[in-house]
C-alpha cells in the first residue's frame, strides 16, 4: 500500500472518484476506508472523524498524514494517472485549487445534488 484514503461513501462523487481510482489501481497501491464504516474510529483512533468528514484526510505508506488536494493528487500518482492532476499542485495554482476544494469539501452533498440527482447515497454507501 503507497496510501491509505479516509474517504465519505456517502457523497456520491466522491464515492465515485474512489471507484475510478480502484479501477485503475492494478497494483493495489491504494487502500480505501469508508468514514462511514462501523468502528472506524476504534481502528483508527489518530484520524480525527469530524476532520476527516470535512476535508479529505490520506495516509501514505510511512505514516504521514495528508489531506485535501495532496490526497488526490497522491492517489492518482499512485494509479500511474498523477498527469490528470498535477497542475492543481503547481505553486501558482495550488492556493486557488485548495480553496476550490475546501469550497467543494463543504458544500459535497449540494454539488453532487447537482451533478448527479443524489444528494447522499440512500443505501449508506453508493453502489460500487
Amino acid at each position: 500500500m503507497k496510501l491509505r484514503i479516509f474517504y465519505d461513501s456517502l457523497c456520491p462523487l466522491c464515492a465515485a472518484e474512489m471507484q475510478q481510482i480502484k479501477a485503475l489501481d492494478v497494483d493495489d497501491n491504494v487502500e480505501l476506508q469508508d468514514l462511514n464504516q462501523e468502528g472506524f474510529e476504534q481502528k483508527f483512533p489518530y484520524i480525527d472523524f469530524a476532520y476527516a468528514n470535512k476535508i479529505l484526510h490520506g495516509e501514505l505508506a510511512d505514516g504521514t498524514l495528508i489531506k485535501g488536494l495532496d490526497v488526490t493528487y497522491e492517489a492518482w500518482a499512485a494509479v500511474g494517472k498523477a498527469r490528470w492532476v498535477a497542475l492543481l499542485r503547481c505553486p501558482l495554482v495550488k492556493p486557488a485549487a485548495d480553496l476550490g476544494y475546501r469550497f467543494f469539501a463543504k458544500h459535497r452533498y449540494r454539488i453532487s445534488y447537482l451533478l448527479t440527482g443524489k444528494q447522499r447515497c440512500e443505501s449508506g454507501t453508493c453502489p460500487r
